[in-house]
């Protein structure tokens, strides 16, 4: 026996047959059925963390807190409505049928003022909503007005009743009357068009208004010794009533009636 022939028999212990090689830098070869069993396990990974993929997405919160609930379909014309318990309903004013709900966490609606395609409300945490009258499924905007949430906390529920007032006809534009200020919103996009500040020493009372010809009186007692005439404030959607005033315009961009600055004239 050769040396070659006795190396080859101690390595292999085959007679006359040499194993095949894999040639260098080559990958092994794959059994048959392997890309099969990864295709598969990848499948199983997938149909597992689905359900913690979902789970996720549903326990995201809403946007301040809210929770819209459809019981009915549209209502038109657009429903009545009313606060019951910690949420705002709309409703058939004749069957009483629920159309819709609205609950925000962690607040409760204290008022709520309707207009053609809108559902204002007040919330004890001292925002305010406008959702989709005629079918409850968005909440158009909200806007949150300083120090409201405290100055309702400290007087009840009671306090709420005339903050929301609609200062035009068809309520394109929404005041919002706390002692401090009266704050104007476009009804459209919720954008803030004005503000009127109390006068030093007098606070407005949102419980004692009236309307007279296109115009919101609200009072604005000012203590003993104040003429009665300051102690009562006239706005409407374009601001405060007073004689020669050019206020802004209110439309917003885009539109025919575009709003425009004042520009002192010529000295």
């Amino acid at each position: 026996m050769t040396a070659s022939t006795s190396t080859a028999a101690a390595a292999g212990g085959t007679r006359g047959r040499a194993e095949p090689r894999t040639p260098t830098g080559a990958p092994p070869p794959r059994a048959p059925g392997a890309p099969r069993r990864r295709i598969g396990i990848a499948l199983v990974a997938a149909a597992l963390a689905l359900p913690l993929a979902t789970a996720a997405h549903q326990a995201r919160s809403a946007p301040y807190g809210d929770r819209l609930t459809t019981h009915a379909p549209a209502a038109r014309p657009d429903p009545a409505l009313r606060i019951r318990g910690g949420a705002v309903e709309a409703y058939d004013g004749a069957g009483g049928r629920r159309h819709w709900t609205h609950t925000r966490a962690g607040s409760r609606p204290l008022a709520v003022r309707p207009a053609p395609g809108h559902a204002f409300a007040l919330w004890s945490d001292g925002l305010v909503t406008d959702t989709a009258r005629t079918t409850g499924r968005t909440v158009h905007w909200h806007r949150a007005v300083p120090g409201l949430s405290r100055w309702l906390a400290a007087g009840g529920p009671a306090r709420a009743a005339g903050v929301l007032q609609a200062l035009d006809p068809a309520a394109r534009m929404l005041a919002v009357v706390t002692p401090q200020r009266i704050a104007a919103y476009r009804t459209r996009d919720g954008d803030l068009r004005w503000v009127l500040p109390a006068e030093p020493g007098c606070a407005f009372d949102a419980r004692r208004t009236a309307r007279t010809g296109g115009a919101l009186l609200v009072a604005q007692p000012c203590g003993a010794g104040a003429s009665w005439t300051a102690e009562i404030v006239a706005v409407d959607d374009l601001g405060r009533i007073v004689p020669h005033r050019t206020p802004l315009r209110n439309a917003p961009p885009g539109d025919n009636a575009r709003a425009r600055k004042v520009v002192a004239g010529d000295r």
